[in-house]
């Protein structure tokens, strides 16, 4: 079955049980899925339930879609993402993305819990993502051009829109939560990094690194949406961190940081959509 076949497939069923039309996509990362069941839900949506679609199996992750209302903004909530390691082909991973596009979604805010290279770096902070390293995954747009969705060769060089960056910035500093500013790296996973590994990425670039969201917001630009990304520091890297990382960690850290998170995303969900007005 083509990719083009598969989504849709799983759009005419959705289009078929789901009557709500989203203007904000949220992807909940590794312990912030509680976020999903704090808003006004309209309808709910298992991915098990959808032809074609790819079912989310990691611990943590509910594995649904949720419509319904932020503060009286009319969002589409992925609680629970599905990654590559888990099996699934790049473009596979990023059909839900492709799928809240054509349900009418104009912006993704993408969250993550991900290991923290950047110097001075904590579990529990944030990092607002303003760029991404994606060369060692492969790309979600190999194969046949969906050209319905988006152009053979789309433009990468503001994955991260710079007004929803100002904006997410500006409730940060309202709500009095730190947050941080770097660059994410995506590996396909699902082991950790090595610590020599972490050294390569620091010399290149990246400030945060882990298993999803590169390939997702690639998707996302490709088909002509807005994107913002906030990584969730869940633990320091490989070599960094002075003990072996376990996903036991990185979910208590997401747990911790829940509250913050939520409201951070909350409020600037509300500012998004008065900026999309």
């Amino acid at each position: 079955m083509t990719v083009e076949t598969q989504l849709q497939q799983s759009f005419a069923f959705v289009k078929e049980k789901i009557h709500f039309q989203p203007e904000i996509a949220l992807i909940l990362g590794s312990g912030l899925g509680t976020f999903g069941d704090k808003i006004e839900a309209v309808e709910t949506l298992s991915y098990a339930d959808i032809p074609s679609f790819p079912v989310s199996t990691v611990a943590g992750h509910a594995g649904r879609f949720i419509f319904g209302y932020c503060d009286g903004v009319p969002v589409v909530v992925m609680q629970g993402r599905v990654h590559m390691y888990e099996g699934y082909t790049p473009q596979e991973a990023v059909l839900p993305i492709r799928l809240m596009c054509m349900l009418g979604a104009k912006v993704l805010f993408l969250t993550n819990a991900a290991g923290g290279i950047q110097a001075g770096m904590k579990a529990g902070e944030f990092m607002l993502i303003t760029d991404q390293i994606s060369s060692f995954v492969p790309s979600p747009l190999r194969g046949a051009n969906l050209d319905a969705l988006g152009v053979r060769f789309p433009d990468m060089s503001e994955i991260y829109s710079q007004r929803l960056r100002k904006i997410i910035r500006k409730v940060a500093v309202n709500a009095d939560i730190p947050l941080k500013e770097g660059v994410y790296v995506q590996t396909a996973g699902p082991a950790y990094e090595s610590p020599a590994e972490i050294r390569m990425f620091r010399l290149l670039g990246a400030d945060a690194v882990g298993m999803s969201t590169a390939i997702e917001a690639i998707a996302a630009r490709h088909c002509g949406m807005e994107i913002c990304g906030v990584s969730c520091i869940s633990n320091l890297a490989a070599g960094i961190s002075p003990h072996p990382l376990t996903h036991e960690e990185v979910k208590e850290a997401g747990d911790q940081a829940a509250p913050q998170f939520e409201k951070l995303v909350r409020q600037a969900i509300t500012e998004i959509h008065q900026a999309l007005q």
